[in-house]
């Protein structure tokens, strides 16, 4: 993906957007699958990001059965699909992707059966890669079928970055010869219980690194208001309850305009929680993340700012060296700064991010550029 002002967009649907013509010509075999279907469906063309990658996949096997050079250590027909893991809930999920595809995609595609097509989307749920831009804003999905070879940690020596249509891998950590490298497949701010419960219900295992066996950092995750009337066990487990589930609506609100109506539900969540949690705890942290994103949605800089002050400190000491998500806060900070004026603290909170980020992208990365040239500018 390459930032840039005044995009060219596809003479015949007007939905596709290129940086040049070659990026045009480059994407058609793919973007062919999909121009008719969206100037027939207009406003009402909709697939999910998992169903247009499965139907790139579906095209890319029809035209090159051969093995690709993402394919050189593993094929996408050999993922773990965990088929026999699927319960009800997540066999009808992929049954309404499958029928989503042949609504879609029907005129362009040969597809296998039905069976074949359950066992294809579970691959790619199993196996996919969300890619984010540098403040980890959403940008898509993809596989690099090499790449998801990696096994999971919560303690990671490696991280994977994107650039272009590349994943890159990076040590953060001395790996021995001969030593197995781990990357993350989950975001890892929260305590031992809450990733191995996403770890079950996305992949289908529990981590056994050590992080999770020492469980070492949920003490100071989940820290308690230090009050003179302690609240009691049970309290505490009722309030890690409740921001268990308020965090779960958040994850299935996908689109701010939704978070918007639930912004005065974030803030009285705040108040809630903050009677028994520490501003240092994780779900506070979670809360004020969502709040400051919806800040930040409507322009409102000094709210975004407050929170992000309030974020930044438990963040650097909850997650692990070289963390993406540090990176991208001190960035937003660095930003923000210096919309407002504030040149020092900005300058600071961008070569703070810069420092991380040399090591997660590579010195050469396109987004450091972006940063240092910020710098300059201002």
């Amino acid at each position: 993906f390459l930032r840039k002002e005044g995009l060219s967009k596809c003479g015949r649907c007007k939905q596709a957007f290129y940086c040049n013509v070659e990026c045009q010509k480059e994407d058609w075999p793919m973007h062919k699958l999909e121009c008719a279907s969206m100037c027939t469906f207009g406003q009402n063309w909709n697939p999910s990001e998992t169903v247009r990658l499965t139907a790139r996949i579906l095209a890319k096997q029809k035209t090159h059965p051969e093995r690709t050079h993402s394919e050189k250590l593993l094929a996408v027909k050999e993922f773990e699909s965990h088929i026999d893991k699927l319960d009800n809930e997540k066999r009808e999920l992929i049954q309404n992707d499958i029928a989503a595809l042949h609504h879609f995609y029907s005129k362009h595609l040969e597809y296998p059966d039905n069976a074949a097509l359950v066992v294809l989307f579970a691959q790619v749920n199993c196996n996919g890669f969300t890619i984010e831009d540098e403040e980890l804003s959403h940008l898509g999905s993809a596989i690099f079928p090499d790449v998801a070879l990696m096994n999971h940690s919560c303690c990671p020596n490696v991280i994977v970055t994107y650039k272009g249509t590349l994943a890159e891998v990076r040590a953060v950590k001395e790996i021995e010869p001969g030593e197995e490298i781990f990357s993350s497949y989950i975001d890892l701010l929260y305590p031992t219980e809450d990733r191995n419960d996403r770890l079950r219900d996305s992949y289908f295992f529990n981590c056994d690194c050590r992080e999770c066996i020492t469980k070492e950092k949920d003490k100071e995750k989940l820290e308690i208001c230090k009050l003179n009337d302690p609240p009691s066990a049970e309290t505490v487990q009722d309030m890690i309850k409740y921001a268990r589930n308020v965090i779960e609506e958040f994850r299935r609100a996908k689109h701010y305009k939704y978070i918007l109506c639930l912004t005065l539900t974030a803030l009285a969540c705040l108040d809630k929680m903050g009677a028994v949690f520490e501003d240092s705890n994780v779900y506070m942290l979670h809360m004020m993340y969502q709040a400051m994103g919806v800040c930040l949605y409507v322009q409102d800089w000094e709210g975004a700012l407050r929170y992000g002050q309030k974020i930044i400190r438990p963040y650097s000491k909850h997650y692990p060296s070289y963390s993406l998500n540090v990176a991208s806060m001190w960035l937003k900070l660095g930003r923000l700064y210096m919309a407002l004026n504030n040149r020092t603290a900005g300058v600071k909170a961008l070569k703070r991010a810069i420092a991380i980020m040399e090591v997660a992208h590579g010195k050469d990365h396109p987004y450091i550029s972006e940063i240092k040239k910020e710098l300059e500018d201002h």
